[in-house]
C-alpha cells in the first residue's frame, strides 16, 4: 500500500509542476517597432509606419501604426490592429489579426482593412525581440476603386518589435 501511495504522490507532483515550455506572455508589455504591410508602403515614396504594440492580456493585443513621408507625392498611414492569440508554442504565438487604417499614397487617399492569421516568433535568449509573419486578405479603396487582394508578409513587412 505505501508503494502505491508513493507512485500517486510522484505522479500528482509531476502534473502540478508548471511546464517550462510556454508561449511568450506579453500582457502589460509595450513593443516598439515598425509595420509595412499597408498599401501606402508599395506606392512611390512608400514609408513603413512606426508601430506601438501593447499586450492587453495574455490573449489580446492592440497595435497603433503611424507613418508619413513629406516628399512629393506625400505618403501617410494611420492604422490600428487587434490581435487574438489562438495557439501558444514555446517562443511562438499564433494569432488572428484584424486592422483598419487611413492611407494616402501618390496624391490619393482612402481606407484599408486587413484580416488574417499570423505568428510572432521570439529567439531563445533574446526574449524581448519579436518577429511577425502574417497571411490573410486586404480590402482597400486607395486606387479610386475597391480592391480585394491576398496578403502574405514576412517579418520584413509585418514588423519587428522590441518589448519593454
Amino acid at each position: 500500500m505505501p508503494h502505491f501511495l508513493l507512485h500517486r504522490v510522484i505522479l500528482l507532483s509531476f502534473l502540478l509542476i508548471p511546464t517550462l515550455a510556454h508561449a511568450r506572455d506579453l500582457q502589460g508589455r509595450m513593443g516598439l517597432g515598425y509595420n509595412a504591410e499597408f498599401s501606402n508602403f508599395q506606392a512611390v515614396n512608400g514609408v513603413p509606419g512606426i508601430s506601438i504594440k501593447y499586450g492587453l492580456s495574455r490573449e489580446f493585443a492592440t497595435e497603433l501604426v503611424l507613418g508619413t513621408a513629406t516628399s512629393s507625392p506625400g505618403n501617410t498611414v494611420a492604422a490600428i490592429k487587434g490581435f487574438k492569440n489562438l495557439f501558444f508554442e514555446t517562443n511562438l504565438n499564433f494569432y488572428f489579426m484584424a486592422g483598419a487604417g487611413i492611407v494616402s499614397a501618390s496624391s490619393k487617399s482612402g481606407f484599408e482593412m486587413i484580416a488574417g492569421f499570423g505568428a510572432e516568433a521570439f529567439i531563445p535568449g533574446v526574449e524581448s525581440l519579436g518577429f511577425s509573419m502574417e497571411v490573410g486578405a486586404s480590402f482597400t479603396n486607395i486606387s479610386g476603386s475597391f480592391v480585394l487582394k491576398t496578403l502574405g508578409v514576412s517579418f520584413l513587412n509585418a514588423g519587428i518589435h522590441f518589448y519593454f
